[in-house]
């Protein structure tokens, strides 16, 4: 296991500013793992192959504490957008001020939208926009909002978020109000979930891909879908009334979160597990925010 200073030179290494984030750990589980709250190298590479997904971890982590022997990143090695299927890519490049949250880019023939944002930089918007117009930039709740207004703006896009979060971004162009879903674009649906902020919604597009910000996510530590409990900013009680709610009108395949693990099921398989969530989440009570106490 390589995490003392006296190895950094020698292999591939964590340094000291990880935040225990995960990104690192859902792109590449085989190599790096989690220690003492925070991720270190499990073993090193022992090929191309392995090369790659270390690479991929290093430029999807937020502080780029994922870092090569010799310390420089091959920039051949940037997989990102990386495609997750054919419609969908991850964006990589997790931002310090999204709280490293994963971001998206669904391809449409109408145009792209991106869903939460990455790192703002020229070279990258140019990248993401090389896979079509981008026309919508779609935020799941205030903790994801940095850098939306600037890729809105470079995109030509619209900016959209939930009135009850409207306060961290009161420049978007479209605001969502209520409960009930709203459509954004033909075939992608907008569904209100106040729970994990006041103003969180989930995006689902053709009944395939859900976008859930941080309402759920895919736990490796149950291997079944989960809120996360303890990194509940609003209300629990209001997650589960939303959850009731909402989860009847879903379906979908692909549960692509803001935090913790992607995974794609078939959708009777998935409906099963949500109506589980929805039926676990309402015997919960409420616990004080503790990321400590959070497991992934």
């Amino acid at each position: 296991m390589t995490t003392t200073p006296a190895r950094h030179h020698a292999e591939w290494y964590v340094d000291e500013r990880c935040t225990n984030c995960d990104v690192a750990r859902q792109i590449a589980p085989e190599l790096i793992g989690e220690e003492d709250g925070r991720s270190v190298v499990l073993r090193q590479p022992r090929d191309a192959a392995e090369t790659a997904l270390l690479h991929a971890a290093a430029y999807a982590c937020h502080t780029r504490s994922v870092r090569p022997p010799d310390r420089t990143l091959d920039p051949a090695l940037d997989p990102y957008p990386m495609a997750l299927d054919e419609n969908v890519y991850f964006c990589g490049h997790n931002s310090r001020r999204t709280a490293a949250a994963n971001a998206y880019l669904l391809r449409r023939e109408a145009g792209s939208l991106m869903v939460d944002t990455p790192r703002y930089s020229e070279e990258l918007a140019a990248r993401y926009e090389a896979l079509g117009p981008v026309t919508d930039v779609l935020l799941t709740h205030r903790d994801h909002v940095a850098h939306g207004r600037r890729y809105a703006d470079r995109f030509g896009a619209r900016l959209w978020i939930h009135e009850g979060d409207l306060d961290a971004a009161p420049d978007a162009d479209q605001v969502v109000r209520g409960t009930e879903p709203v459509p954004v674009a033909e075939g992608v649906w907008c569904h209100p979930l106040p729970g994990h902020t006041l103003g969180s919604v989930l995006y689902v597009a053709d009944d395939r891909y859900c976008f859930s910000g941080d309402s759920f996510y895919w736990s490796r530590t149950t291997g079944d879908v989960e809120v996360a409990r303890y990194v509940t900013w609003y209300s629990i009680e209001a997650l589960a009334a939303s959850l009731a709610r909402t989860v009847p009108r879903l379906r979908f395949e692909w549960l692509l979160p803001g935090h913790g693990d992607r995974r794609r099921l078939p959708a009777d398989e998935m409906a099963r597990r949500m109506r589980g969530l929805a039926e676990r989440t309402a015997g919960l009570e409420p616990v004080p925010v503790d990321f400590a106490a959070h497991r992934w």
